[in-house]
Formats: C-alpha cells, structure tokens, sequence
C-alpha cells in the first residue's frame, strides 16, 4: 500500500480523500520576514488561517497540499500545530518555487547538493520539526524562460524524486520542452509530474498541452478563483467563466484523468497583501457547484479531487 508524507507522519493514499493538490498556509518571497508592514505575529497568522482550514474540513476538504518551497515561509512546525488543529491533513514540500526565488545558498548549489537537499527532508525531515515533505516542488522563474538555475533545481528534483517515489509539482507549465528532456534523462516517469498553474491569465498561449500530455504528463488547474471579477484582480487573473470552459474542454473530450484542481490560495500571506476575497473554500462555494451546474457528475468531480490524487501519489514501480 503506498504511502504519502503528511506533516504529521505517513498515511495511506487511500485516507487523502479530497484534497486540493496546490495551495499555500502562507506565501512570501525571501525577505518577507523583514518587512515590518506585512511581516505577522504567529497569533496574526492562526486567526486567518484557523477559521478556513476549518471551514474547508467542513465542507468534505481532508487533505491540502502545502506548495510553499524553501526560501518562501514554509514552516513546518506550524504547520503540524494546524493540522493538529483543524484535523486536516497537510503535506508539506521540499524544492523551490522557482530559481528566482532561492537564496544564494542554494542558488549556487550544485545538482547533487540539491538533491541530497530534497531527499533528506524527504526520508528524515525539515530541520528538527520531525516532519517529512511529501513531494517536489519546482518552477520556471520569472520572464516564462528556463533559467540555468531552474534547470539544475529541476534535475535535482528528478534524482530526488526517482530516489524517494513522491512526485513533483510545478509553478507554471510555460518552457517544459527543457523539463521534459531533464526528465527523461534522469528517469523519472513524467505521469507524477503535474505542471501547474497552466490555467492562469498569464501563461495562456505559452503552455504545449498536446506536448505535455503526450509526454503523459499532468495538467494544473489550479488557480481557479483569481477571476478577473474580484474587485481588485491580481495579475495573473482570468476571467471565471473563461478558465471553467478551459477545464470543461479537457472533461468534454474523456481527459478528467490529466488534471487535478486547486485554487492556490494563500491562507495567511508573508510580505504582501494577498487577494481579498479568494480562499480554498472557492472549491466548494463555487467550482463544484458550477461543474454540477454544466452536468459533471459526482463521479467525475471525485475523480478530479479524490481518485486522481490518489493515483498522482502512487509510485508505479
């Protein structure tokens, strides 16, 4: 029976349930910690998050993948004390959202380095918190190109992921040709990759869907909520009905085993002020209710949140 890491310890595949597979309990570039206008008390911090995270295992949420790389806020230990709280699963990550946002430290690290980085928090722990990540993160940094220090962080991702069995999830799925290439090179079966946010205003016309998918590689719907609606739409927004007819053409056409779903959220941001009015519950108040709405039926919509997941985090050999 496989097995996944929650902050928590090890659980089966099977008791994920639903899960949204790319969120964040708090988000901030590195520095955020020093900027004393955004910068929040850890009692700041539960008072935002607490009441969503609970709001979330109201409404059927189980499990919730924590994106948030290294150098960006993650913090286990907090974490553990919500999951302890609100009785929803968390699974943490290793790796980098993107190259732009490692320090030094790690930017000038060689592959190697990196992934003996990813596979110790994999096997033994993020620092002394006793948890465990339970899959990769990775991104394309700023400007949609590969960086030569994206392109390390993904090979190391690759070894780390071949050497663990968790898979990988990406911040954009913009320039994956080079991605591709790392993995296979380094042998890792592309199906437990997902290549994110490939829904969002800003990548659309950038992302090879056909070449993603017949490498067999996993698409990310997952910023859905940032809409062009919201009274003050973030950049990378898109208009709702825009992004749901996106998402309805990979269902339409029998693809509801490639995606998996998410809104992105940001519980309680680091060093910046987030998006008012957009939360993980999005799922529920407004997504599932509109698949219901245009016909997608109960199976479907647990195969996107439940059954996908699973598989997405059962190694294949």
């Amino acid at each position: 029976m496989a097995r996944v890491n929650t902050v928590l310890g090890p659980i089966a595949v099977e008791e994920l349930g639903f899960t949204s597979i790319h969120e964040h309990i708090g988000y901030g570039m590195p520095g955020s910690e020093l900027d004393t206008r955004w910068w929040k008390s850890p009692e700041q911090r539960y008072e935002e998050t607490v009441p969503k995270l609970r709001e979330y295992k109201e409404k059927g949420g189980s499990s919730y993948v924590d994106a948030t790389g290294i150098c960006n806020g993650r913090d286990v230990n907090y974490y553990q004390s919500l999951s302890e709280k609100t009785g929803v699963n968390i699974v943490a990550c290793t790796g980098f959202v993107g190259g732009d946002t490692a320090l030094k430290h790690f930017a000038d690290a060689e592959v190697q380095y990196l992934a003996d980085q990813f596979i110790h928090e994999i096997t033994v722990g993020v620092g002394s918190t006793g948890g465990k990540a339970g899959i990769i993160k990775v991104g394309v940094s700023r400007g949609f190109k590969m960086t030569p220090l994206d392109l390390r962080i993904y090979r190391a991702a690759a070894r780390a992921a071949v050497a663990t069995g968790v898979p990988i999830i990406t911040h954009l799925a913009v320039d994956s040709a080079p991605a591709l290439e790392i993995f296979g090179e380094e042998g890792m079966d592309v199906n437990r990759v997902l290549f994110g946010h490939a829904d969002d205003g800003v990548s659309q016309g950038k992302v090879d869907e056909e070449g993603l998918l017949a490498a067999g590689g996993r698409i990310g719907f997952d910023t859905f909520g940032y809409d062009l609606e919201l009274p003050d739409p973030p950049f990378w927004g898109r208009h709702r009905d825009e992004r749901f007819q996106h998402l309805m053409r990979f269902l339409r056409a029998g693809q509801a085993d490639r995606v998996l779903v998410a809104a992105d959220a940001n519980c309680s941001p680091l060093g910046w002020p987030g998006v008012k009015g957009h939360t993980i519950n999005y799922l529920f108040d407004q997504l599932i209710p509109d698949l219901k709405a245009d016909g997608v039926d109960d199976a479907t919509i647990e195969q996107l949140f439940v059954g996908n997941v699973v598989d997405f985090f059962t190694p294949k050999n």
